[in-house]
């Protein structure tokens, strides 16, 4: 199959809201993960949260469009303007057929959806708003986009919670190789840190109380997060014919099912995908130099990926660089894949592989190098990027450095 090259891109995360202040706080290991800014959300135990930074949405959305606007769809637009801006592509020639937007979520617009429900259950409001419905929906960031540029081809949204991300690159990357498109706009985009969905989640039992410290001992679950990471894609071909700079290329995938537990990960299932994402890229195990794990920091989920990686690459397997960026960034479910390839294809161009922040010392089950605290310099030509969702979802990235 023909690689894909990621010509543009863009992000809006814990890290700041844009592209260099992610890639410098990823390079100087600092984290995002900070105290959390909630109103009513009272006897709470969880007291963290990646949240993006406070911005003044007025100024950045047209003021008829900001009332339809929830919070994961203004992230996945702010950093579209970025990608295409990026890409160096006019933006006129994304108003036709031939450009797809294809915008991943594991939420859609869920805070629109409890702020409607407090309004109605507890404000006990007479009327509500007709902009919940085009606000909640979880096509709308898509079709937001889609609609500011005047992009008329395919044109959905992907749900499947943390996988959102790699699942919508991968569909990109096959619409352009099968010829159907000419350009992709994807990623994905989530704003889930709001009072509902914190209680939900803490009902669980997997948030951390202090911060996320993946694959570290002491570590003691997730930290949740919010963002947007879009990517911009066109033919390798057509990148070099144009002389676009292109960060890395997407050069194969895998997507699976376990078709088992809900939310236990499969080691198993999690090796296969990442063996044949490593063979649809044309690549052999020990071509592979970086990955950037799921690493959600809860206990089962950093074992199993790490004793799935052992499987799959062997004694290659000590010889390899693997981070975790929810470390910095949070866990942004259905944005996190999305952010994690903006990372990798950066640790690509620049040859720099970013920390697993937190870290604060080995635990035995968990035995590759983790690249704890400091980021590193490395010379590698091939990275996967990980997601492994609830659900059982499982989906992985093979990237390549530009030929």
């Amino acid at each position: 199959m023909a690689r894909s090259a990621i010509t543009g891109m863009g992000c809006v995360s814990a890290l700041g809201l844009d592209v260099p202040a992610f890639w410098s706080a990823l390079k100087a290991g600092r984290s995002g993960i900070g105290p959390l800014r909630l109103q009513r959300y009272e006897n709470r135990f969880v007291r963290v949260a990646a949240q993006v930074p406070p911005f003044d949405a007025a100024a950045c959305f047209a003021p008829h469009l900001l009332p339809a606007l929830d919070p994961f769809s203004q992230y996945a637009l702010l950093a579209a303007r970025e990608a295409v801006t990026d890409s160096g592509l006019e933006r006129g020639t994304f108003a036709d057929q031939r450009t797809a937007v294809i915008i991943g979520t594991g939420a859609g617009g869920s805070q629109t959806i409890a702020e409607a429900a407090h309004g109605f259950y507890a404000r006990q409001e007479p009327r509500t708003s007709p902009n919940i419905v085009p606000s909640l929906m979880p096509n709308a960031a898509a079709s937001q986009i889609a609609i500011e540029l005047g992009a008329k081809g395919p044109t959905f949204a992907v749900c499947s919670a943390c996988a959102s991300g790699n699942h919508a690159v991968a569909l990109g990357h096959m619409l352009l190789s099968a010829g159907a498109v000419d350009r992709v706009i994807a990623g994905s985009a989530e704003a889930v840190v709001h009072p509902a969905s914190m209680r939900a989640w803490e009902a669980l039992r997997v948030l951390s109380p202090d911060t996320c410290r993946p694959f570290s001992s002491g570590r003691n679950g997730i930290v949740l997060g919010d963002g947007a990471g879009i990517v911009v894609l066109e033919r390798s071909s057509d990148a070099r014919r144009r002389g676009a700079r292109v960060f890395a290329e997407v050069a194969g995938y895998s997507m699976t099912a376990d078709a088992g537990d809900l939310l236990r990960p499969d080691r198993a299932r999690i090796g296969q995908t990442i063996a044949a994402a490593i063979e649809a890229a044309g690549l052999e195990p020990e071509n592979v130099g970086y990955i950037n794990a799921h690493g959600t920091g809860t206990i089962l989920n950093d074992v199993t990926e790490s004793e799935a990686i052992e499987d799959v690459f062997g004694d290659h397997a000590a010889r390899l660089a693997v981070s975790s960026t929810k470390s910095m960034h949070g866990h942004a479910l259905g944005a996190a894949s999305a952010l994690e390839l903006v990372a990798t294809a950066l640790a690509l161009a620049e040859q720099i592989v970013p920390p697993t922040a937190n870290w604060l010392g080995r635990d035995d089950k968990c035995r590759l190098d983790y690249v704890p605290n400091e980021a590193r310099s490395l010379r590698f030509r091939a990275a996967l990027s990980n997601a492994f969702a609830f659900g059982g979802l499982n989906a992985v990235l093979a990237v390549t450095a530009p030929e």
